[in-house]
């Protein structure tokens, strides 16, 4: 009975995410909606928080905004409610090649385990790691007891980046003439 509980409260949960999350699909400002997960999350006041953006900011292709926003937003959730940090650092790198989202804190870190494989009943690393696979990105987890938490998302810029449509060619229309005879 407990287990079917949790698995009801996470299932709730990520129904909540995922309403939340609309707000930024219709903005498309990534740097604002991860900003503003502080207050959404309850996160503490004291907690610093500091978001850099590297690279010249591109437009990203909409259903791949969505899933970074989704993996960003679940790696901030685990650093707010479980990591027992004082900083949490988000870095968004523009560059040429890629796409790069790194989350980091300096609190407790995670098991080396539970990193690799998740956690049993748990949705939040395993369901990171399946939306990076499924557009294509590459997803890394890096702690250590006492040592903080790293997460990763490297996004091909091929897949990243909205591609702006070519502009049309005129097209000059040739008159066929036939011969009379």
């Amino acid at each position: 009975m407990g287990r079917v509980i949790e698995l009801m409260r996470q299932t709730i949960e990520e129904g909540r995410n995922a309403v939340r999350g609309l707000r930024t699909k219709q903005t498309n400002d990534l740097e604002r909606a991860f900003t503003e997960l502080r207050r959404e999350l309850m996160a503490d006041e004291q907690l610093e928080l500091r978001l850099i953006l590297e690279g010249a900011t591109r437009e990203l292709a909409p259903l791949i905004r969505d899933e970074i926003y989704s993996i960003g937003r679940e790696a901030l959730a685990n650093a707010f409610r479980h990591s027992r940090a004082t900083s949490v650092a988000i870095v968004m790198n523009y560059a040429w090649s890629a796409f790069t989202l790194v989350v980091s804190d300096n609190g407790c870190g995670i098991d080396t385990e539970i990193a690799r494989m998740g956690r049993d009943g748990h949705w939040g690393l395993s369901g990171m790691r399946e939306r990076a696979e499924k557009i294509g990105a590459r997803l890394k987890v890096r702690s250590g007891a006492g040592a903080g938490t790293e997460v990763e998302l490297v996004v091909p810029a091929s897949v990243a980046f909205a591609r702006k449509s070519a502009p049309r060619t005129k097209r000059w229309f040739t008159k066929s003439w036939r011969e009379a005879g």
